[in-house]
């Protein structure tokens, strides 16, 4: 422990013209007496440290030295890739190993480029998750990072409805999407998947929050507990987490949009239509109507596919009189319902705030 510590002290130094004790301390998670112990521990070792006395002063490297202590251990160097997303670090439990390789690469730069991480961390910042939502990490998230870290296969418990169902998988990546955590495995032996892939080994995708209990397979029977160490698994070289990912998703918001819609739209409506509506079904719509063209009054009939008839209800009212619903007619009576409701309502109580000015507070309605 204390060695790294060391090492990291001079990779600290060697990074920047001087550091006082109280940074060192702060950057190091120590005292300022341990900062003085390992600074005085170090000169005896022959790193030659130097400490400037008073107010203004602190500890510095003398004579240009530089350490070769900057290779990158696997961890660091694997988190390192990861350093743009600090959240998603956080989460999986990988903070300190992306730490410890951005203060390696630092050190390993010329004097003119030591300012390049910070010039580029005041310049971006990814920030996944969705407004309006704290979705929080889930608790057996790093468990599942260190088996995809070492192709360890588990025996996972997930959740499914009412219901719990265990078994074995072979991690083999994690996605963050939209601030939600999933893990892509593999079911050794399995037939058909649950998004219908079919063939021994097919690959599926968890939700890692529906997770109940994640616990490594040791040994080479393939059992879980403490008597042996882990179990690796084969990895297939041929598997592409972003295109299998992609493909994934883009079958997934297919699947979901079971029903359909025939509406006509004018060309605002049709402008407005991606925004309110899945985007890319929207586009596929639109461009199959262009076919046939618009109407008289330049409004143009599109076949929607959408999730189900309560949630083009809720999507296609964004659109307001800019959209028509022809079919089902169930819907169609449903908004023609909505449109006389909204007619009474206006119409009733437009009267009642005229004159009002901004801030004045308005007056009582009727019932």
């Amino acid at each position: 422990m204390r060695a790294a510590r060391l090492i990291k002290m001079v990779l600290l130094l060697q990074s920047r013209p001087s550091m006082t004790a109280a940074e060192l301390a702060r950057e190091l998670e120590v005292s300022e007496r341990t900062v003085t112990r390992d600074a005085q521990a170090l000169s005896e070792a022959g790193v030659p440290v130097y400490a400037d006395r008073g107010r203004a002063g602190g500890y510095r490297l003398v004579g240009g030295y530089r350490t070769r202590l900057t290779g990158l251990a696997r961890g660091e160097a694997e988190a390192l890739f990861l350093s743009g997303v600090p959240g998603a670090l956080r989460e999986m439990g990988l903070e300190d190993a992306a730490s410890a390789a951005r203060l390696k690469v630092s050190a390993a730069l010329l004097p003119s480029l030591r300012d390049a991480p910070r010039a580029a961390a005041q310049r971006f910042h990814l920030d996944a998750p969705g407004w309006f939502r704290e979705t929080p990490a889930p608790e057996l998230l790093p468990a599942v990072a260190d088996a995809v870290w070492d192709d360890r296969p588990v025996v996972a418990r997930y959740r499914r409805g009412d219901t719990e169902v265990e078994r074995k998988l072979e991690p083999y990546g994690l996605v963050l999407k939209a601030g939600v955590w999933y893990l892509c495995a593999r079911v050794p032996g399995q037939g058909e998947s649950e998004q219908g892939e079919s063939g021994p080994g097919a690959y599926r995708v968890y939700r890692i929050d529906r997770f109940a209990a994640v616990e490594a397979v040791t040994g080479a029977g393939g059992g879980t507990g403490a008597g042996a160490g882990p179990a690796r698994f084969a990895r297939d070289p041929e598997f592409d987490l972003p295109a299998f990912w992609a493909e994934r998703a883009k079958q997934f918001a297919r699947s979901i949009l079971r029903a359909e819609v025939v509406v006509r739209l004018s060309p605002e409506g049709v402008r407005a239509l991606p925004h309110a509506v899945d985007a890319a079904a929207a586009r596929e719509a639109l461009a199959e109507a262009a076919g046939t063209g618009a109407d008289d009054d330049g409004w143009v009939t599109v076949t929607l596919p959408v999730e189900s008839e309560e949630v083009a209800r809720t999507q296609l009212t964004a659109l307001g009189p800019e959209v028509e619903v022809l079919a089902p007619a169930s819907l169609r009576e449903r908004f023609a319902a909505q449109a006389v409701r909204l007619a009474l309502l206006y119409g009733r109580k437009r009267s009642a705030y005229s004159g009002v000015r901004p801030g004045d507070p308005g007056p009582m309605l009727d019932a």
